[in-house]
């Protein structure tokens, strides 16, 4: 039976909060934006460890959308949203020092529209900038648990930046039960429901999680630096309701 025309726009409603591609929408192509030639071998074999094609997926960076990529240390994962946002869009990219890998990285023209921000972690984007449709925060929140950051208004500012809609997708090192954010400097890590429980107080509503990156056999009891195996690592997504 087809649709009323209020069930049809509905629906439509629905996708569009979902950040799922709606009716005669075009799927993303995030094998073509991994397959791009002008991208360098050390980038293709981080691939492999992170699990590209599944975490473009997952995050779902869309042409055109506006993200900010937290913690982005030498810039692997700013350059993959820069990719598949499009010259259309927009990438800015925090990180909390100057960072000279990153700058040899923005000389290239895959990065022609991201924005480079040296900023505090909790103060992460300069006044006026425009609602974000995507914040990316991969293997970095970690680090803000042993460093001077206000990790509450660091989580409101992320909040705040958001467009009603928009998502928050975070990647971590896990931690073992027990452990919240106490072995941050030591392993490098943080327990994944001590983060989601940081996050939702900001405002955030957990709407996903994946497996791809996780490993059971990791006694998790080491620096991820030095663990000799496959790290456990968790992926989830937040969405501004």
């Amino acid at each position: 039976m087809p649709l009323s025309r209020f069930a049809q726009g509905f629906a439509l409603s629905f996708l569009i909060l979902a950040g799922l591609p709606g009716p005669g929408a075009q799927a993303q192509d995030y094998a073509a934006v991994l397959a791009a030639p002008d991208r360098t071998d050390a980038d293709r074999q981080n691939d492999a460890k992170r699990q590209a094609l599944e975490l473009l997926s997952f995050a779902g960076p869309k042409t055109g959308w506006h993200v900010l990529d937290m913690g982005a240390g030498g810039g692997y994962s700013t350059e993959l949203m820069a990719r598949a946002v499009g010259p259309s869009g927009k990438v800015y990219a925090q990180n909390g020092a100057a960072s000279e890998r990153f700058a040899a990285r923005a000389k290239s023209a895959a990065m022609g529209n991201v924005t480079a921000l040296t900023r505090p972690f909790d103060d992460p984007l300069p006044a006026g900038t425009e609602k974000l449709d995507l914040i990316t925060f991969f293997f970095a929140y970690h680090d803000t648990t042993f460093m001077e950051v206000d990790r509450a208004k660091m989580n409101k500012a992320m909040f705040d930046a958001l467009k009603p809609g928009g998502f928050l997708v975070i990647a971590d090192h896990s931690a073992r039960p027990g452990e919240g954010t106490s072995v941050g400097k030591t392993t490098h890590r943080i327990e994944e429901s001590a983060l989601v429980a940081e996050v939702t107080v900001a405002g955030f509503k957990q709407v996903a999680s994946a497996d791809f990156l996780r490993n059971p056999a990791d006694p998790r009891d080491v620096s991820v630096n030095r663990s000799g195996i496959k790290n456990d690592e968790f992926i989830l997504k937040f969405q501004k309701l």
